[in-house]
């Protein structure tokens, strides 16, 4: 499928790959620049366009992009950061294929354009942006003349989406036969502007020998999985959630049961501290609640094989308390999710919380909540997502606009749909509670999350500007039926 996602090494073992199997780099830098023209033609009026050529093979797309819309009758001006007489290979060959002037490429090769397209250089840079590159990037970020990036803006580290130096905001980005990291993570994903991604001649093939671990996280990853409700089940087949809920903070607790509740959980139980039961019994009548006044009365709960799904730490405030309750719900074999306080709880003190999770348990801490926990790890933003998933020994999912979703076994998915109406408060109780209802129908911790986020990206942007927390779960039959939709005839499920 169209969804994985490919480091810089991996990309360059498909190039290889793909020679090997008799598609010569020429056809694939032709095809490469042929789709870059035509999406520049399908998009934009002829218009003055300039086009920056960087010495490697980015340059040499910059080339032939040059040659087809010159043929198609754009104005077209092209300038190159070195010698033309030095560019070897495939890029040697396709300046050698452009019949007209190349100026050197400075700030004033903008003047007067109407496109600019960013072919210095590709995803693979390995070093900041300095000299005349550097000074470009600025010029082509100052002058507010749309930009085409050829493979990612010029500056931007392909594998973690990094800045590096410099790097000018994309209208358009066109990238070939599979996205990298860095088109997904931010802040690449910002600088990126809308991401097409051209077929040019990679046989599908050599991705049986890439060894992907990664993909962008959309419905067709996992819909296959998903726990539809069956025409033979009932309300205790679909799984039963428990929810702790807080004694202040009770709202918390309460959106994360109503997501539950609306992604399919049969039954939820909100464990509520006796002081705050009648908020939870009086504002919602689906959810069953019952009073827990001791460490004891919450094991007794859990001691109920059909309370298979347990969400603990929304609102909960990190305690002690919060900490046992936590033990004790490991140690009762249940799975689920652990969010908000429980980071607090066990701050610095990872071997403590990771105990027995046994790939059971989603872990879904935002960027403080994760530093609490796992420190400072190195790395971009997958990087960290996974090394914390292997400490902990079960899936986290590291939230923000561009959440990553990692399996200790090295699995990983980058979510892309999130709309920034979604940071607003109680939006990650709700994906919590949309996490849990799927691990109690059955789901995965990992395929929780990894849906939880897409139906969390796609709540928000059903529901659009003015969003509060409590608009999301009552958006989710539309999305879910959308979602089924898509699917073969589903008579007898």
């Amino acid at each position: 499928m169209a969804d994985e996602i490919l480091s810089i090494a991996q990309m360059y073992a498909a190039d290889r790959a793909a020679m090997a199997a008799g598609v010569a780099g020429t056809t694939l830098m032709e095809n490469a620049g042929r789709a870059v023209a035509g999406a520049i033609q399908s998009r934009w009026e002829p218009c003055p366009v300039s086009i920056l050529c960087g010495p490697g093979n980015n340059g040499g797309d910059g080339f032939v992009v040059a040659r087809h819309l010159a043929e198609a009758g754009w104005p077209v001006r092209l300038g190159l950061l070195g010698d033309a007489a030095a560019l070897g290979g495939d890029a040697g060959w396709a300046a050698s294929t452009w019949s007209g002037p190349v100026e050197r490429a400075g700030p004033e090769l903008l003047d007067g354009a109407g496109l600019v397209v960013d072919a210095l250089y590709g995803a693979g840079l390995g070093r900041p942006l300095d000299g005349a590159s550097l000074e470009l990037a600025r010029a082509m970020a100052d002058r507010g003349i749309p930009v085409v990036a050829v493979d990612v803006p010029s500056g931007l580290n392909g594998d973690t989406g990094a800045v590096m130096g410099g790097a000018a905001q994309a209208d358009l980005t066109v990238t070939f036969f599979r996205k990298k990291p860095g088109h997904l993570l931010l802040p690449g994903r910002a600088l990126c502007g809308t991401v097409l991604v051209a077929d040019i001649g990679i046989p599908e093939s050599v991705l049986e020998g890439l060894g992907t671990r990664l993909w962008e996280n959309t419905e067709r990853l996992w819909v296959a999985r998903y726990p539809w409700p069956r025409l033979d089940g009932h309300k205790y087949s679909r799984g039963h959630a428990l929810v702790l809920g807080g004694r202040v903070m009770t709202g918390a607790a309460r959106l994360a049961a109503r997501a539950a509740l609306r992604v399919g959980a049969g039954l939820v139980t909100i464990a509520a501290d006796p002081e705050a039961w009648m908020v939870y019994s009086l504002s919602m009548p689906s959810v069953i609640v019952q009073p827990v006044p001791d460490g004891q009365a919450f094991q007794d709960l859990l001691a109920d094989r059909r309370r298979n799904a347990v969400l603990i730490g929304p609102g909960a405030g990190a305690s002690a308390e919060l900490r046992g309750q936590v033990r004790a719900a490991v140690d009762a074999g249940k799975a689920g999710v652990l969010d908000a306080d429980v980071f607090g709880a066990f701050s610095e003190d990872l071997k403590g919380l990771a105990a027995g999770l046994e790939s059971r348990w989603l872990l879904t801490p935002h960027g403080g909540e994760f530093a609490r926990l796992f420190g400072d790890i190195p790395g971009s933003k997958l990087d960290q997502a996974r090394r914390a998933a292997a400490l902990a020994g079960t899936p986290v999912l590291l939230k923000g606009a561009d959440t990553v979703v990692a399996h200790p076994d090295g699995r990983a998915v980058v979510n892309s749909n999130a709309p920034p109406d979604l940071a607003t408060a109680g939006s990650g109780d709700t994906l919590a509670g949309l996490a849990v209802g799927l691990i109690a129908q059955g789901v995965d911790a990992f395929d929780a999350g990894c849906m939880a986020a897409w139906l969390h990206g796609e709540l928000g942007t059903a529901v659009g500007p003015g969003l509060i927390a409590e608009d999301l779960a009552e958006a989710l039959p539309g999305v879910l039926r959308r979602l089924k939709a898509t699917l073969p005839d589903q008579r007898g499920q």
